[in-house]
């Protein structure tokens, strides 16, 4: 089993910035897909990004593109979203998700077997 932490979350203003970090329980190398979504109250879950290695990083939502930026540190076992310029928008609970999947992205949550918890971020003056 393979657990999966974030932190990072809270309150900012709009134009604000944050980065969510997130913690994998077990040695991420290469084989892990990281999954990053986020949820807004009353609004369906949201793929944001995938990165299926250091280098390789898909973003699902156009409405962050250029402003989110998703890596990861597989030293570390920790993956990462940097937020730029945040909108009230952008305010949902954050997910992180892996599978060891060899490369492979989705954009389904459902496909990722760990999940973390998930970390509020409000985007409000």
């Amino acid at each position: 089993q393979v657990q999966v932490v974030e932190s990072g979350g809270g309150l900012v203003q709009p134009g604000g910035s944050l980065r969510l970090s997130c913690a994998l329980s077990r040695s991420m190398l290469d084989d892990y897909v990281i999954g990053w979504f986020r949820q807004a109250p009353g609004k369906e879950r949201e793929a944001i990004s995938c990165t299926s290695s250091s280098t390789r990083i898909i973003y699902y939502l156009d409405s962050v593109k250029g402003r989110f930026t998703a890596s990861r540190d597989a030293a570390k076992n920790m993956a990462y979203l940097q937020m730029n310029s945040l909108k009230p928008d952008d305010t949902a609970v954050y997910y992180c998700t892996a599978k060891r999947n060899g490369g492979v992205c989705s954009g389904s949550f459902r496909w990722y077997p760990y999940r973390g918890q998930g970390t509020q971020v409000t985007v409000s003056s």
